[in-house]
């Protein structure tokens, strides 16, 4: 068994700044990825950020990313990666893979969960032909690996995924034939959305595919519109020929660590779904645990940085790194630029929702 004051699972946007944050009280912390590359995300976002220049504005995805891995090794902060976090028994012993044949047990003072949401699928017939993937994956294709999913693609989902991603495809040197929304309005922000439009991709409403159709792979998509109940209407079915489907469709927290750990759950629609229950230091019903970024709620890269903050601040604090006026001070700084994060009519139902999670955590934390 391997001893350690901090660890923290998963080195994306909200991992990288927790133990940035809690290393620079002088907290020692352990930072373990499944990934041969940390970052996460931020990797896959070659798009500049937009809100304001404490937010990162202007400043694209990657390059966010690296600052944050050059602050870490700044930091000496302590990394595993290729190492998978399999289990969290008796409330702060780690089980994990290293290099996936060498089994490793860390007992952790305090543990931070960091670990991102997964993409959720859309079924339909025809789904399991090879060329429908979800839009992150196609993200990570042309951003990360530098190789273009297809020619001619569909994209299901209009929120900022769904643009940003058909954006990007387009500037690999893609065909977007269309991109698809069951709702009867579109849902990513205007910036994103715009640039979508004017390079001509059309936009279908209230509509969904029906079926996808191919041999070794997709090469024919039938779409079809839906009613005010999400029905299909008989008779509005159309062909377009496409060699891929992205979907766009959403995300869902990776809890299951928090979940094995004893974590206890609400349910939260809007921040994608059945989350650990959390006070406003990031805290757990677990007391050696805190979450952190989509795990605590599906949002963006900046809210999960922020969230990431609060966490490493808090834990260290726990530890005895830092006082408790001194958390508090700098816990009220975040809080304050996340409320700014959260504002507007795209923010509003997400701090709606955050505040009914922190009220909750409140009433069966403290």
């Amino acid at each position: 068994m391997i001893d350690r004051r901090l660890v923290v699972i998963g080195a994306g946007p909200a991992g990288l700044s927790a133990a940035i944050e809690a290393a620079k009280t002088g907290c020692p912390v352990l930072l373990i990825d499944e990934n041969a590359r940390p970052g996460g995300q931020l990797f896959k976002q070659i798009h500049k950020f937009f809100g304001s220049r404490a937010h990162h504005a202007g400043t694209r995805g990657y390059y966010i990313g690296t600052e944050l891995l050059e602050e870490t090794q700044k930091l000496g902060i302590e990394v595993w990666l290729n190492s998978e976090v399999c289990g969290i028994e008796n409330g702060n012993e780690i089980w994990i893979v290293r290099d996936k044949k060498k089994n490793v047990r860390v007992r952790a003072e305090k543990i931070i969960i960091a670990t991102g949401a997964t993409e959720n699928a859309v079924t339909f017939p025809g789904w399991d032909i090879p060329g429908v993937m979800g839009a992150g994956a196609a993200q990570t294709m042309i951003n990360v690996n530098r190789v273009l999913p297809g020619e001619k693609i569909i994209m299901v989902g209009s929120g900022n995924v769904g643009v940003i991603v058909s954006y990007q495809l387009l500037q690999a040197g893609a065909d977007v034939v269309a991109i698809v929304e069951a709702a009867p309005k579109l849902g990513g922000y205007g910036v994103h959305t715009a640039k979508v439009c004017r390079a001509g991709v059309p936009f279908y409403t209230s509509t969904t595919i029906k079926e996808a159709f191919g041999d070794k792979r997709v090469e024919r998509v039938e779409l079809v519109d839906l009613d005010d109940h999400f029905q299909q209407i008989p008779g509005t079915e159309r062909m377009l020929e496409a060699d891929t489907v992205c979907l766009a469709t959403g995300l869902t927290p990776l809890t299951e660590l928090a979940w094995i750990a004893g974590c206890q759950f609400d349910f939260v629609p809007a921040l994608g779904g059945n989350l650990p229950i959390h006070n406003k230091e990031m805290r757990t019903t677990m007391e050696n645990i805190y979450v952190a970024g989509d795990i605590a709620g599906v949002e963006e890269a900046s809210t999960a940085m922020e969230e990431g903050k609060l966490a490493g601040i808090n834990a260290a604090a726990a530890l005895g790194y830092l006082s408790a006026d001194e958390a508090v001070k700098r816990s009220d700084a975040v809080w304050n630029s996340l409320d700014a994060l959260r504002c507007g009519y795209f923010g509003q139902r997400r701090k709606d929702s955050k505040d009914y999670m922190l009220k909750k955590g409140t009433e069966v934390i403290g």
